[in-house]
């Protein structure tokens, strides 16, 4: 060490090497590793070449749908009938489970339902937020009509009140509709299905701030309906809609002489034409 040099206590030799990597695994592990590798990808391969050569020469029953969307609705069902099933019986069993699956086919073959237009796709984080929504309109709509019953003075004015959504499939203008009865205060009354009307009995509707409350209440939903179901940029209408009009013989909507043709609903902004009564 020189004299008048700090000592930083370390070693200022040259650096050491790293000693080489030597395996440890013998040729029979490594011929044993290598060979379930292999056998790993030729299974994996061999079982997409199945699953395609299945796609390819395999057709589903007319019964159970034409696409993947309706597929997965006719399994929901199924599903949902062998639950109720289970819970009929009460005991959680094979030969329970089983027996409600076969039930559930035969119910879907012999007593087939009407065919439901699906359309669009579900985003799961708009529905979680939609559900929450649903649940706070709940408690917040149910301690407002039990003030509204227990308080003195005059009860509320109750109105029909028409609006006008902006949701294409039938199936989430039903849930839609759903959700509205499903909330204390509002109750639909009836639905113009051409229209896309609805008529909904408001319980208070004494004041503009009311009816703007509930006008706001149902943008809300028409929107967070749209988000969560039938998005325009993933719009596919399904080969099935308007089947239901054919089937009643509904008649396209002629204008009436000197009218104005209603106004379309504007699907970004998520306003509607809406009208009280």
């Amino acid at each position: 060490m020189t004299t008048g040099e700090p000592h930083t206590g370390k070693h200022t030799g040259p650096p050491k090497r790293r000693a080489p990597v030597v395996s440890t695994k013998g040729p029979v592990l490594s011929l044993v590793i290598n060979t379930w590798r292999v056998s790993l990808l030729f299974v994996f391969w061999h079982f997409v070449s199945a699953l395609v050569w299945l796609r390819n020469h395999t057709s589903l029953p007319k019964w159970l749908g034409g696409d993947g969307r309706e597929v997965g609705v006719r399994l929901w069902t199924i599903a949902w009938l062998t639950f109720v099933w289970v819970l009929l019986w009460g005991t959680v069993s094979w030969a329970n489970v089983i027996g409600g699956v076969v039930l559930a086919i035969a119910v879907l073959t012999v007593l087939p339902l009407p065919r439901v237009p699906v359309e669009g796709r579900i985003h799961p984080l708009s529905v979680a937020r939609l559900l929450v929504r649903m649940i706070v309109d709940f408690f917040v709509s149910s301690v407002q009509i039990g003030w509204m019953a227990l308080r003195p003075g005059r009860p509320p004015l109750g109105a029909v009140v028409r609006v006008r959504v902006a949701i294409k499939s039938d199936m989430v203008l039903t849930l839609a509709v759903d959700y509205l009865n499903l909330v204390p205060g509002t109750m639909v009354l009836e639905i113009d299905h051409r229209r896309r009307m609805l008529y909904v009995h408001v319980f208070d509707v004494r004041s503009e701030k009311k009816v703007r409350a509930f006008y706001d209440q149902v943008a809300y939903v028409e929107r967070m309906f749209i988000k969560a179901f039938e998005r325009d940029s993933e719009w596919h209408p399904s080969p099935y809609h308007g089947i239901d009009e054919d089937f009643h013989h509904v008649r396209p909507i002629e204008p009436v002489d000197g009218a104005r043709p209603a106004e379309e609903p504007d699907r970004t902004t998520g306003r509607s034409d809406r009208g009280g009564s």
